[in-house]
């Protein structure tokens, strides 16, 4: 229990920057086994978003409030995964071989292209989101965390970690995962869809799961694998994707 305990401070350490007791650290064996709890601090980052929205509206315009959830939500995990997802969009943007890609997704400086696409999706996800039923909003942002923070982990199940560098803190996260550990994501990951009353909220898995493909292949392609930027960047479109596929079901079905 203990040992367990440990893995999910690990987690919640190193995916946010919520406070944590100072005898968690970075240690390869816990960091290693913490992304199966990847889902469950999705949950966690998902209700303090929940939270301070539904705090928010009680002084603020429901606009207001999404992008005082949508800071708290960047805030909790220090921006950690619209980083890896800037990251991203710079080095598929301006390299042109493996090596290259890699060493501009390194770079801390921001591109051009990271600029763009960070301030399009966040852009998208807001909007998405303004056009919800007010009621589910909060239950809408806590799933859209935990899914996508699930869809996130299939990567690293079935992508080979590429970075050959031992000094990379995401590596032991990003570099493997088991059947087990993929189950315990998938768990907490699809767990606050059971609290909506439709069952064509599932759905939304399958458009999320493509997303995942669509990036997984150009990194396949270019990268031979995965990345910790490249997790995160798939965290944040299929979280977009979720809010679509959301918004496009409730108009079809």
């Amino acid at each position: 229990m203990k040992r367990e305990l440990q893995i999910f401070l690990t987690a919640i350490m190193f995916f946010t920057r919520i406070p944590c007791p100072k005898w968690v650290n970075h240690e390869p064996e816990f960091l290693t086994k913490s992304s199966k709890y990847f889902s469950l601090v999705g949950i966690i980052v998902g209700a303090i978003g929940a939270l301070v929205y539904y705090a928010a509206t009680y002084v603020f315009s429901t606009e207001i409030a999404i992008a005082l959830s949508m800071v708290s939500t960047i805030y909790a995990t220090g921006a950690f995964h619209e980083d890896g997802f800037a990251d991203v969009c710079d080095g598929l943007g301006g390299g042109w071989t493996k090596e290259k890609i890699l060493l501009i997704m390194k770079d801390s400086r921001l591109g051009t292209y990271g600029a763009a696409g960070l301030g399009l999706i966040l852009v998208i996800k807001f909007l998405a989101l303004t056009d919800m039923p007010i009621h589910l909003i909060p239950l809408i942002i806590i799933s859209g965390h935990s899914l996508s923070r699930f869809i996130a982990t299939t990567l690293i199940y079935t992508h080979p970690y590429v970075r050959d560098t031992e000094d990379s803190k995401a590596k032991p996260a990003a570099k493997s995962m088991s059947l087990g550990m993929l189950a315990s994501s998938a768990f907490f990951g699809i767990l606050p869809l059971l609290f909506f009353k439709t069952w064509w909220v599932f759905l939304t898995i399958i458009p999320c799961y493509l997303a995942k493909m669509y990036l997984a292949a150009k990194f396949k392609k270019w990268l031979g694998g995965q990345t910790g930027d490249c997790a995160g960047a798939v965290q944040q479109f299929s979280e977009v994707i979720f809010y679509l596929s959301i918004l496009a079901l409730w108009k079809f079905i």
